[in-house]
């Protein structure tokens, strides 16, 4: 007789999401890469990024790595995909079409939050299984969490070129040529207090979503 194998909720719940996590990822990156694409820069067309197929935007350690090692030690999901390259000099205004580049992402990370949400309280209706309603508002949840962490003007994050495109002097410009060095800026901030409010800014925008469903 086989014996019975035993698979955890947690598990289950962590497969069922990675779908969700890479098409996040990918409508991020290809939304950069559509973007730059439409003010003249075909830097990531040429290099076939220009799409939402997720396997042209994963990381491996970024990608695949991180949210395994996240997932075994029950920290908080960590990841992210492969920078779109975009080459400023390609645009007409760089500074505008820049920052509208650089906006592009977190956009539509929150539209597909809005996206998600809308399904989830549709499925109420439609097919109430707990199990999926739950996954849908982790994904609105987790493209809410991209949006605000994208616009974060710390390297090498997209509000840092915001910033410089809407301020530029020595300062911001600093700040995106940053490099290895803005991921230490980065990490320190993640660990600090300070990182409470940006959860914070995150659960009052979700709070609005629910307040709009009726359900708060």
């Amino acid at each position: 007789m086989m014996p019975e194998i035993q698979v955890s909720e947690k598990l289950i719940s962590f497969l069922l999401f990675m779908p969700l996590f890479f098409i996040s990822l990918a409508v991020h990156e290809f939304s950069h890469a559509y973007s730059a694409h439409r003010f003249g820069d075909n830097t990531a067309k040429d290099l076939g990024r220009l799409t939402l197929n997720p396997v042209k935007h994963i990381d491996l350690v970024g990608s695949i790595i991180m949210p395994l090692i996240s997932f075994a030690s029950g920290y908080m999901l960590i990841g992210w995909a492969k920078p779109v390259p975009v080459n400023r000099s390609n645009f007409k205004n760089h500074l505008r079409d820049d920052a509208v580049v650089s906006a592009a992402g977190p956009v539509s990370n929150f539209i597909l939050a809005v996206i998600f949400f809308i399904l989830s309280v549709l499925m109420v209706s439609v097919y109430p299984s707990e199990r999926f309603i739950n996954l849908l508002r982790l994904g609105c949840y987790f493209n809410l969490f991209l949006f605000v962490f994208n616009l974060l003007p710390i390297p090498p994050l997209d509000g840092s070129h915001i910033l410089y495109d809407i301020f530029p002097n020595r300062f911001t410009a600093s700040l995106i040529n940053a490099g290895f060095y803005g991921f230490f800026i980065l990490l320190i901030f993640i660990y600090s207090p300070l990182w409470s409010y940006v959860v914070k800014i995150i659960n009052f925008i979700f709070r609005i979503f629910l307040s709009i469903s009726g359900e708060v």
